[in-house]
């Protein structure tokens, strides 16, 4: 579930540390989480108390530009990026050592450490999707579930168009082209797990989380602050990351499901 690893200052200079080809959502206008909060509707956000005030405000630009790029994405409104007002959002709050992200399923938070690395939006959002659409997706999902582990072990799903994409994303991101056996990611994952002694790569929610970075950072739009990664790392050379054909095939089975999710909820209002 997490990411392992004073002079005032403009928001469009502090928001330069970070590369990124997308819009201006702003349109020039001084972003703080006000901002933020309002624009996507979040059920909440905190701050720490040792965050200061120019910390604060480059946060809020990244926070805002990266949250905006994913919303074009994935084609959807903000009601998608916030879950429908249900996520909230810390940043500077609760930090451990050696993460620098985490999703908390008890609060339904994610939270950003003060002093993190870029890149670790887009793993730690699909980690509250995952745990948000759960209920929408398997009957009977307990507050704990998340939708990619309940479909692994065969939990019964709930029928509908929206969750048969889904559930293709899971089956082409867990299985190989068969159905029936392990996938590329899943073998390499299972491997750095086994060389490490521990059990984190090869669970199916953080396989699913890196998926989706991967499809994210392969976006024509690109956005550091939000995922980086996936590609020129040793991550990425361990093979813990999609790669070659498999990740063509994810990034079509989420365009497809969050394309046909974005529309839905565009008419919904």
């Amino acid at each position: 579930m997490a990411i392992i690893s004073t002079n005032k200052q403009s928001n469009s200079e502090t928001r330069s540390r970070y590369y990124r080809n997308g819009p201006d959502h702003g349109a020039g206008e001084h972003i703080d989480f006000v901002h933020v909060r309002r624009r996507f509707d979040f059920c909440s956000i905190e701050i720490g108390r040792w965050v200061t005030r120019a910390e604060r405000e480059h946060a809020a630009g990244l926070f805002y530009d990266a949250l905006c790029d994913l919303m074009l994405i994935l084609q959807g409104p903000e009601p998608l990026i916030s879950l429908r007002g249900s996520l909230s959002l810390q940043y500077g709050i609760g930090g451990r050592p050696g993460v620098s992200a985490h999703y908390n399923p008890a609060s339904r938070s994610f939270s950003l450490a003060k002093n993190a690395g870029p890149g670790s939006i887009a793993h730690e959002w699909f980690h509250a999707f995952d745990h948000y659409i759960a209920s929408k997706a398997i009957m009977g999902a307990s507050t704990r579930t998340f939708a990619s582990r309940a479909w692994l072990d065969n939990a019964p799903p709930v029928a509908h168009p929206m969750n048969t994409l889904l559930f293709d994303c899971f089956s082409t991101i867990l299985l190989d082209a068969s159905g029936q056996q392990p996938s590329t990611l899943f073998t390499a994952s299972a491997a750095a797990d086994r060389q490490l002694n521990t059990l984190y790569y090869s669970q199916p929610e953080e396989m699913c989380a890196r998926a989706f970075e991967a499809f994210v950072q392969d976006a024509t739009i690109k956005n550091g602050f939000l995922v980086k990664g996936t590609k020129a790392t040793k991550e990425a050379e361990l093979g813990l990351y999609p790669q070659g054909e498999q990740r063509l095939q994810i990034n079509a089975a989420f365009d497809r499901y969050f394309r046909t999710l974005g529309a839905a909820l565009q008419r919904q209002g």
